[in-house]
Order: structure tokens, then sequence, then C-alpha cells
């Protein structure tokens, strides 16, 4: 993780006992109102001091531009029975966590467009993060809040966080495939999500040299 990525990740592990009990309320009174847009632009121009937010909304197009095409085709070829899906990273691969960071954190729309083909047409979307399981609740809710279906969240238990990053995502993605899941395609910003193999093709959002968690 980037310096930032851990400065985040405190502020996330301070917060979850209180948004924790806030997720407690029923889903229509917990669920905010809407943001004006205006507050969303504020939010974003906030971003990432070395990177600029714009850029990366195009380079994340431009990756999923390239992944769309493939998953339509492979989603209408599946076979009889086939249980489809898709791993995700989350930060600054399904959810903007190092732009404006806020709670819950706004979904990286490409991704999201991607996801709600998928999602809908039948494919289970799974989540792995390096995110600790102390906020386990907080995370998958912000990701079902934004729009995606969860099929499953793998976050990291005490022993994971001595374990290697790439190896410990590789050990999920292993998991979904016990259960009957071909992993269609596996998609993060980082070479650690998507090192270890156990997907059919892989797609990498920017990262910049690490400047994104």
């Amino acid at each position: 993780m980037t310096g930032r990525s851990w400065q985040r990740l405190i502020g996330m592990t301070a917060a979850a006992t209180a948004v924790t009990a806030a997720l407690a309320i029923p889903a229509t009174a917990a669920t905010p109102a809407a943001a004006p847009a205006a507050a969303t632009t504020v939010a974003t121009a906030a971003a990432a001091e070395d990177v600029d937010y714009d850029t990366w909304q195009k380079d994340c197009r431009a990756v999923m531009a390239d992944a769309l095409p493939h998953l339509k085709e492979r989603i209408a070829d599946a076979s009889s029975g086939e249980k489809q899906a898709i791993v995700f990273d989350i930060d600054n691969t399904t959810l903007e966590t190092d732009f404006g960071f806020s709670y819950p954190s706004p979904a990286n729309a490409p991704v999201l467009d991607v996801a709600k083909y998928a999602q809908d047409r039948g494919v289970a979307l799974f989540f792995v993060t390096a995110r600790p399981d102390i906020i386990k609740s907080v995370t998958e809710y912000n990701l079902k809040h934004v729009g995606y279906k969860v099929s499953g969240l793998y976050v990291r238990n005490f022993i994971d966080l001595f374990r290697d990053v790439a190896e410990y995502k590789t050990a999920q993605r292993t998991a979904i495939e016990a259960k009957g899941y071909t992993i269609i395609a596996n998609i993060g910003s980082s070479a650690t999500d998507l090192s270890g193999g156990h997907a059919e093709k892989t797609y990498k959002l920017p990262d910049y040299d690490g400047q994104l968690s």
C-alpha cells in the first residue's frame, strides 16, 4: 500500500465501529439522500496530489472499453450450467477511494458500468481486497450502496495481514473456483491483484507507478 493508502485505512478503521452501528438501521432509513452534482465536483476536485482525476477516469474508461467486448462475447457463449464470475479489487478499482475520500466512497463509473452489464446477465461479482476484516461490513455496504451486487467479499483476517498480498489474493480466487465458478475476468489496479493466474483474462487499471493503491 502507498502512504496515502495507509492513512486512508487508519481513518476507515477508526470510523468502522460507528458506521457499523449505523448500518443496523433499516436500509430505507440508512441510505443517505443523493448528493447534488455540485458536491461530487467538489469531492473529486480534491484528488490525489500527483494524479489528475480526469486523466485517471479517461484511462479507466480505456481499459474497460477493451474489457467489455470480450466479456459480452464470453457471457453470450456461456456453456450450459456454467457459473461465471468476475473478480474485482476495491480501492481505485470498483471505488474511488483516493479521490476526495468520503464514506460511502463513490463508484468508479467505468468499472461499475461493466459490472452492471455482467451482473444483469447472471455473472457473479466477487471482491478480493487487502482491506482488514474489521471494516468488512462497511465495505460491503459501500459496494451495494453504489450499485454492485456482491456475491462474495474477501477481506484479510489477522493471519492474512502477514501473508504476501499477491499470494493471499490468488488463494481467494482459487477458493472461488473451488465453489464451481469460472472466473472470466479479474480486474484490479495493482500487479498484486492480477498475478498468480486463476482467471481467463486480467485487466489492469492505472496506478501510475503505485501512486494509487
